[in-house]
């Protein structure tokens, strides 16, 4: 009784700590929209061209499917963190002097992961609601076909996301940048193992559902198919979840999911991976050591950076007293002008240093190697695929634009300086353009010689929209996280598959919006000014 009042205060006390952020109020905002998405009809679960009646089984089954398949992407993003919060707040120490076990300890934060996430899973249930009764197809409301879906798909799905965010928490490798890219790619072969499931026959059905069902859509294509050729023999078997596209034109009667027991026990082995992830995380947490912690490299010195600001400036403010009382008077001189604009490119060229910092030797070597492949291969593959690999190469060091300043608590320090907005933030910016010449530039010299001057206006626009929106993210938020996200999954669809309206490269002719992206770096750079001037003010 005693452990389960402790997992208790554990478990609420992250959640308080959570929902008193303002990014928690960014993802109940975000959750918010994609019901709106939903409701609004702009996305939509289509087979072929029909579409379920909007009664409470349609309804829950769809919110239960965006839930699981959306939400679990931004969710992880938002849970990751709790174990490095702790550890800088030093409530970590505390909890280390407890006789609280590890496995205890990593189990209590995926539950608190969970709580964040079930919160986001309620508020789709509310907008599933809504949505029944304003969309007014089918107003009897049926509660468990409506909220079922949500229980059952999306909330064994977030156990299982909370579970992954502690584990990748407790390993030095994924715990920082690259895990956040590392998740994406994971995410999307959760989706891409469901989709491919082959759910045509019962057995391989139940299969699937324990092993590769981690939204629950093949269940809910196979018993729609199903009820669907009932109706119409001649349905194709097509199946998709659409964003921003035109409503089916048929619509058909579906009365929900025929659960049985085999269904039920497969949503719930996706609670027993998530148990299985934070108990797994128990074999790699360092319990605050600071023995293991110093042990862990380069990644966590980055992280343990703000507790040596503290010390700079707790030494800086006991030196200025000792000063005080002995009766000192300071004498401050002003910076001539003429040198702070003379130092402008002395600048930039530190700040590109203080971005190269600590990056091993193979990074360097990659980067070399990417420019030779942009100028050597045949200049269609160098738009379509070199160039691609090449302006994802550096997101680590682009991610650092920004929030640098916070991380390593010097923003006292740079903002007091002269001129620091005409000076820093333009450095700043210019060091990431130039961190994107140097990996893609040789492709601007291939269509140099091809005389392409479109594809060349638009891969300059584009070696400008990285580092604006990287800039833009970092001023922000205050850390690389939101910007790790966002530009691995623009990355993916817009640079990898040449969307229309989200390539930022530029260089393929038919998806290359450079006037697009122009006017989004200005936007871009001028929320990051403006973020910055409340910082300097506010510092």
């Amino acid at each position: 009784m005693n452990s389960a009042r402790v997992l208790g205060a554990l478990v609420k006390a992250d959640f308080l700590t959570r929902v008193r952020r303002t990014s928690f109020l960014l993802t109940m905002g975000f959750t918010l929209y994609v019901g709106y998405e939903t409701f609004a009809g702009h996305i939509v679960l289509r087979l072929d061209d029909y579409r379920g009646v909007y009664n409470s089984a349609w309804v829950g089954a769809l919110m239960g499917i965006v839930t699981s398949a959306f939400l679990s992407l931004v969710g992880f993003y938002i849970v990751k963190g709790s174990i490095l919060r702790d550890e800088q707040t030093r409530v970590g120490q505390i909890l280390a002097a407890t006789p609280m076990s590890k496995s205890f300890y990593t189990v209590a934060k995926g539950l608190g992961n969970f709580a964040v996430l079930a919160s986001m899973v309620g508020v789709m249930a509310v907008a599933a609601l809504l949505m029944q009764i304003v969309r007014g197809e089918d107003r009897t409301l049926h509660w468990g076909a409506l909220l079922g879906p949500l229980v059952l798909y999306a909330l064994p799905a977030m156990a299982f996301v909370a579970g992954l965010a502690v584990l990748w928490e407790t390993l030095p490798w994924l715990r920082g940048g690259v895990g956040n890219v590392v998740y994406f790619f994971v995410w999307t072969g959760l989706l891409s193992m469901g989709v491919s499931a082959v759910v045509g026959h019962e057995g391989s059905l139940r299969a699937n559902a324990f092993f590769r069902d981690f939204t629950g859509m093949p269940t809910l294509m196979s018993q729609m198919r199903a009820a669907l050729v009932r109706v119409d023999p001649g349905f194709g078997n097509g199946f998709s979840l659409t964003i921003g596209s035109v409503g089916p034109a048929k619509r058909f009667v579906w009365n929900g999911l025929v659960w049985n027991g085999v269904e039920v026990a497969a949503r719930l082995a996706w609670v027993g991976y998530a148990l299985l992830a934070a108990l797994l995380a128990a074999v790699f947490f360092h319990r605050f050591d600071p023995a293991r912690v110093k042990a862990q490299g380069g990644a966590r010195r980055a992280e343990a950076a703000p507790e040596r600001g503290e010390v700079i400036e707790l030494k800086a403010a006991r030196h200025l007293a000792e000063q005080k009382r002995e009766g000192w008077r300071g004498m401050l001189t002003a910076v001539p002008r003429g040198e702070a604009k003379a130092r402008f490119f002395a600048l930039v060229a530190a700040e590109l240093r203080l971005m190269l910092h600590g990056q091993m030797w193979w990074w360097y070597v990659g980067a070399a190697g990417l420019f030779v492949g942009c100028v050597a291969a045949p200049l269609s593959e160098g738009r379509t695929g070199v160039l691609v690999v090449a302006w994802l190469w550096p997101l680590l060091l682009w991610a650092q634009m920004g929030n640098r300043e916070a991380r390593w608590a010097t923003e006292s320090l740079v903002f007091a300086s002269p001129q620091a907005m005409a000076r820093q933030l333009p450095a700043a910016w210019l060091a990431g353009v130039l961190v994107a010449m140097g990996t893609g530039g040789g492709l601007a010299i291939r269509l140099g010689i091809a005389g392409d001057v479109h594809g060349l206006v638009g891969w300059a626009v584009g070696a400008c929209f990285i580092p604006s929106l990287a800039l833009a993210c970092g001023v922000w938020s205050g850390g690389s996280k939101l910007f790790e996200a966002l530009y691995t999954v623009w990355w993916y669809v817009g640079a990898l598959h040449h969307v229309s309206g989200l390539d930022y490269t530029g260089v393929v002719a038919a998806s290359a919006r450079p006037g697009l992206f122009a006017g989004l770096t200005v936007m871009l750079v001028g929320a990051a000014w403006m973020g910055r001037r409340a910082r300097v003010a506010y510092a």
